[in-house]
């Protein structure tokens, strides 16, 4: 079998920059979509509110991808403009932009140690119990989206973990809690002012849609990827071209991939986390953990949740 072909350097690559204009066209289009979907959803006729449910849902996703491009600083080519973008889709996305980035940055510097990287390490295997058992299999199989929930709670809002992840870094940590208590105050501002029940109405169902969306390119980023532990020894991280192996690509339809600025191109994310989103594609190299959406989708969705969630293939024996 012929060996793959060497991925390119970084250096040859860095004319892949972003641009204001495509930063702006996204931005706009989501802005669009947000405002579009409020409006049918606040319609009182149930085909009209249903068709708003489904376009908020929409771009309630792409508000998640804006966030991660903004915390790259990788949406615009001025990047002044990533902090003001990113606490909008911060907003949107349910995640507070300066909680992001620098859990997203650990992510990124901890990738392929999955009891090190503060996103994985909640699902190193261990024993679980009966009904954490029953609970994961359930929202796994009846697609109830529990790891989105979990993933912003457990990550982004956990005062406690932020403070013990960032206890060397009190500058650093006294931002991220500030961030999280104001966005938590805009949050009961806006559901005191419009009312719980009309929020509800209005947002309830677009935002179970787009975290069933989220689970899916969540999970198949790194879930059931076999990885290392470090097992609480001094480890060093793997650098960005060598976090290959401990990543997944789930290939979407392309024009879906170009709406979601290549979110699906996660390997060459990791390896090349400084090219935008969407010139993710011109990158010349074939990632060797790409696989469909058609075939993984359904492929994951039946292994048990457990099994999914606290093994891997080489533990399991799914190759999914």
């Amino acid at each position: 079998m012929p060996d793959r072909p060497l991925p390119p350097r970084p250096l040859t690559l860095r004319h892949l920059t972003p641009t204001d204009a495509a930063g702006f066209i996204f931005l706009v289009a989501d802005v669009a979509a947000t405002a579009a979907g409020i409006w049918l959803a606040s319609r009182p006729v149930p085909a009209v509110w249903l068709a708003g449910q489904m376009l908020l849902a929409a771009a309630l996703v792409e508000w998640f991808v804006l966030l991660h491009e903004c915390g790259h600083g990788t949406l615009f080519r001025t990047k002044s403009l990533h902090l003001l973008v990113g606490h909008v889709a911060g907003f949107f996305a349910l995640i507070p932009f300066h909680c992001w980035k620098w859990i997203h940055y650990r992510h990124h510097k901890w990738t392929g140690w999955q009891d090190v990287d503060p996103t994985t390490a909640a699902l190193v295997p261990r024993p679980l119990g009966r009904l954490e058992r029953v609970l994961v299999n359930v929202c796994w199989r009846y697609w109830i989206p529990l790891f989105s929930v979990l993933y912003r709670v457990n990550n982004f809002w956990n005062a406690r973990r932020l403070v013990q992840l960032f206890r060397s870094r009190p500058l650093v940590r006294r931002r991220l809690l500030l961030n999280a208590a104001a966005l938590a105050a805009i949050y009961v501002t806006v559901a005191v002012t419009i009312g719980p029940v009309t929020l509800v109405r209005l947002v309830g169902l677009a935002l179970v849609l787009a975290f069933i969306v989220e689970d899916v390119l969540l999970l198949s980023q790194h879930t059931h990827v076999p990885m290392r532990l470090s097992r609480g020894r001094k480890v060093d991280p793997f650098g960005p071209i060598a976090q290959e192996p401990f990543t997944r690509s789930l290939r979407l339809p392309a024009w879906l991939s170009r709406a979601l600025l290549h979110f699906d191109a996660h390997e060459l994310h990791h390896m090349y986390p400084f090219v935008p989103g969407y010139r993710l594609r011109q990158v010349p190299h074939s990632p060797g953990n790409e696989v469909s959406c058609w075939r993984w989708v359904p492929a994951a969705r039946a292994v048990p949740g457990d099994v999914f969630l606290f093994q891997n293939r080489n533990e399991s024996g799914f190759d999914v």
